[in-house]
């Protein structure tokens, strides 16, 4: 049995970051805190045209009919570069379920008490009880919520009393979507530590202190060592939770929460060895690397934090004793 990717599956990844590294540079992000939207200029668009948006609606459907494991590569990516767009919402969790050829959808599923991007889609797929509601633009409420990440902007969000809700999913569906919604933010927070480690390794190669690379000193070669295997530790059971999901395995919610909790843990880890390596620039709105950081501090929180990951495999664990 082969445990890897398959070539198409990494020639997809490529493509994308080669895109993302295009649309999507840090100044893309920057400007994202402060524009109307929070969001990019021309990545939504370029996703779009790949056809990465609906990649996991089936071809019959107007989609490219690829799977979670095919996507995870690409969720990993879109955190690399901190992409302020709703990647996750829209194409892991709601166009499966809602179908191909929407403009912008979001999602509130799971343990997610505000919803990301709300004031800029069409549409807003919600998890009521067992179904899936999904609410168009014009009926919805939104309340702002101040956020530690002015490019992921939450609000809360009033919907029980519109009658434009359609019901999208029942309770297998809504299961599928919140383990979705959890492996895509696993996967983003992934590709969030990864280039966190990359960034403090090279400001630790330029940056001297008493004659020396800061990164020569053993103290900083700890810290850097601790990110990359929290990450080694991380990765494959991210993975693993995107195999489960695909092949139906009935442990896949576990595995989904296993690799959630150690992909936060590893996300937590990198953003606070990064600040501490890059020391005093790394706290200035001058310097890119806050932008990281606070993407992580949320997302580690979105949907559960790794704490209540693991409450959710002890269950597991015990109610199998």
């Amino acid at each position: 049995m082969r445990f890897a990717f398959t070539d198409d599956q990494l020639a997809l990844r490529d493509a994308v970051r080669d895109l993302l590294a295009k649309e999507c540079p840090p100044s893309e992000v920057a400007e994202a805190w402060t524009n109307a939207t929070g969001r990019t200029t021309r990545a939504w668009e370029a996703l779009r045209a790949m056809g990465v948006l609906d990649a996991l609606v089936p071809e019959a459907d107007g989609g490219l009919g690829l799977t979670v494991l095919d996507l995870v590569l690409v969720c990993e990516e879109a955190g690399r570069v901190a992409l302020p767009e709703p990647l996750v919402e829209h194409a892991v969790v709601a166009a499966p379920v809602v179908g191909a050829g929407r403009e912008s959808l979001t999602a509130l599923v799971g343990a997610m008490s505000f919803v990301a991007y709300a004031d800029t889609a069409d549409a807003v797929l919600v998890q009521d009880d067992d179904r899936l509601l999904l609410v168009p633009a014009p009926a919805l409420v939104l309340e702002p919520e101040p956020s530690v990440d002015h490019a992921r902007r939450v609000f809360t969000l009033d919907w029980s009393a519109s009658d434009a809700a359609v019901e999208v999913g029942a309770s297998v569906a809504c299961a599928e979507a919140i383990d979705r919604a959890t492996l895509g933010r696993a996967a983003y927070l992934l590709g969030l530590a990864q280039h966190l480690l990359d960034a403090t390794v090279e400001y630790a190669s330029t940056r001297h202190q008493f004659g020396a690379p800061i990164g020569s000193f053993q103290a900083i070669k700890h810290k850097l060592a601790d990110v990359r295997i929290a990450l080694e530790f991380a990765r494959p059971l991210v993975y693993r939770a995107a195999s489960s999901i695909v092949v139906g395995d009935p442990a896949a919610s576990v595995h989904v929460s296993m690799g959630a909790a150690q992909s936060i843990d590893a996300a937590l880890c990198a953003a606070r060895h990064a600040l501490q390596c890059h020391g005093a620039i790394g706290y200035s709105y001058e310097h890119d690397l806050h932008h990281w950081m606070k993407r992580v501090w949320t997302l580690a929180r979105a949907g559960g934090d790794a704490s209540w990951h693991r409450e959710r495999v002890a269950r597991a664990i015990l109610d199998r004793t």
